[in-house]
């Protein structure tokens, strides 16, 4: 590949794809039945960079963003005021609640706390003056939330109404696997939750709640994973948005018998070329996603050449064997030469497989020691 100006000093380079993050926002509002499409631009746009992802969702029309935390909620609601989205027009909702000593950060960025607790809503409703927030009930993730059952007993109509709630949510625990009986058991039990607060809009959807039945949509959806091109359902095809690619540093013989990496967990089978790639676990290629001589791992894409990854990752470096590349593919007439470790040519879903874990890993804790490049339309806009 050519090196982009400024990236020249870089191991890793992360291209973030606005265009595919808008196609694939658009994507999921075509299939979602009910009002609108949030986004969920917690854990840093689940890794990708929120300052560029918040603005480019904003100018694909989503106007409903949901953070973890008060400070993710100033500085989402400071990237849209950059991008001219009035507060009044886009409202910013923060998940883990209301955090009293955090509670000027409420009213100045105009951020709307999910309550799930009757102490929590207690203490609100004492605080606020016009400001409105979002009920959270549990369904079935038993995580936070007043249970649906208790609804009548520790938030009747009256309290919802004094807290200035406008929305009720409660979220799947099992919607990527469609047929759990537990996803039928959730959509039954917000069902008689909206039916408690009647005027009260309602988002149960996450990603992969869009696409089961239409049963589950109700008024608001806010999809994290989806959005990044992260798998989150058998049926959810969206774009990969980040292509992550590291520099090869050397290329060296191998013969057979011998071991690569540490505690020498791959053995060469015949005379191998590994080719070393400037990336490893302290970028957030997970240490797991090696090949061992018990367990086969992850793959990259050299020249549109598939390579498996060899050894233990380490924290800087990551081996694969090249050996079945054409030599001729390897030539870069002096350009540098990089391997894919996700993107078009690999999968996420399928690198976060071998590792053991799923694609929010891979992409929360992508390195801030990578170049990242955006590209596309919006971001030019």
């Amino acid at each position: 590949m050519t090196i982009p100006a400024g990236t020249e000093g870089y191991g890793l380079i992360l291209t973030v794809d606005l265009d595919a993050l808008a196609r694939n926002y658009r994507a999921l509002c075509s299939r979602f039945t009910g009002r609108q499409i949030g986004a969920c631009v917690k854990a840093d746009a689940y890794g990708t960079g929120a300052e560029k992802v918040a603005p480019a969702l904003a100018a694909a029309g989503c106007r409903t963003f949901f953070v973890a935390l008060p400070r993710e909620g100033v500085s989402a609601r400071e990237m849209l005021r950059a991008a001219g989205i009035a507060d009044a027009d886009a409202h910013v909702h923060v998940l883990d609640g209301f955090f009293p000593r955090a509670s000027e950060l409420y009213r100045s960025f105009g951020l709307r706390p999910v309550l799930g607790t009757p102490e929590e809503i207690t203490r609100w409703t004492a605080w606020r003056k016009d400001e409105k927030a979002t009920l959270h009930i549990d369904t079935g993730m038993n995580r936070l939330g007043i249970r649906w059952d208790r609804i009548d007993e520790l938030v009747p109509a009256a309290v919802a109404n004094d807290a200035g709630i406008d929305l009720v949510m409660s979220h799947f625990a099992c919607a990527d696997t469609p047929d759990h009986p537990l996803n039928e058991a959730q959509i039954e039990r917000f069902a008689a939750v909206r039916a408690a607060f009647p005027g009260l809009a309602g988002s149960l959807c996450n990603s992969a709640g869009i696409f089961l039945s239409d049963e589950a949509h109700h008024d608001l959806a806010r999809p994290g994973i989806a959005l990044y091109g992260g798998a989150s359902h058998p049926d959810a095809k969206t774009e990969p948005v980040v292509t992550a690619e590291a520099r090869i540093l050397a290329v060296r013989p191998v013969r057979s018998g011998d071991t690569v990496g540490y505690g020498g967990a791959w053995t060469a089978r015949r005379e191998t070329t590994l080719a070393i790639l400037a990336a490893g676990y302290a970028d957030g290629y997970l240490r797991a996603a090696g090949t061992t001589d018990g367990k086969t791992g992850a793959e990259v894409s050299i020249a549109g050449h598939r390579a498996p990854v060899v050894g233990r990752v380490s924290m800087d470096l990551i081996a694969t064997d090249i050996t079945d590349i054409p030599t001729a593919a390897l030539e870069a007439e002096g350009r540098d030469i990089f391997a894919e470790l996700f993107g078009p040519n690999i999968d996420i879903n399928e690198v976060a497989e071998a590792a053991g874990t799923i694609a929010y890993e891979l992409l929360t804790n992508l390195s801030r020691r990578a170049a990242r490049l955006y590209i596309g339309e919006t971001e030019k806009n």
